[in-house]
């Protein structure tokens, strides 16, 4: 494991009083913490916050717990399908900066990004 830079002790050193738990899980997983630090500058910023994923995971998690099991995998596949579907609805406010993470996304991983019918990518088709 590689050890945290000296930026975080300076974090921690700032922010430890009043946010002890931030720095401390942020050593104890550094490993998965780094590999976000090597994206660029415009996916970090589309995607630092989790508040978005969250509220997603959570009403995945409703939908899936409400059933106590499944006739296949392809039944569940097709509720969290339908899932998705109506979370989707609910979104209005666009991403920030979602146009230059996805072309981003475009130069790092070429050729596995669908592109919309335009060629852009865009976060709404």
């Amino acid at each position: 494991m590689k050890t945290p830079k000296p930026e975080l002790e300076t974090f921690a050193a700032k922010w430890d009083a009043r946010y002890p738990m931030i720095a401390r899980s942020w050593r104890a997983n550094w490993t998965r913490v780094i590999p976000m630090f090597g994206l660029p500058e415009d996916i970090r910023r589309a995607v630092y916050t989790t508040n978005a994923i969250e509220s997603l995971n959570m009403s995945l998690r409703k939908i899936i717990k409400c059933r106590s099991s499944f006739p296949s995998e392809e039944a569940a596949f097709k509720l969290l399908y339908l899932a998705l579907q109506n979370a989707a609805k609910k979104w209005t406010m666009p991403i920030p900066n979602w146009s230059c993470a996805m072309n981003q996304f475009a130069i790092l991983y070429d050729g596995r990004l669908p592109m919309m019918g335009d060629n852009s990518l865009t976060q709404f088709s």
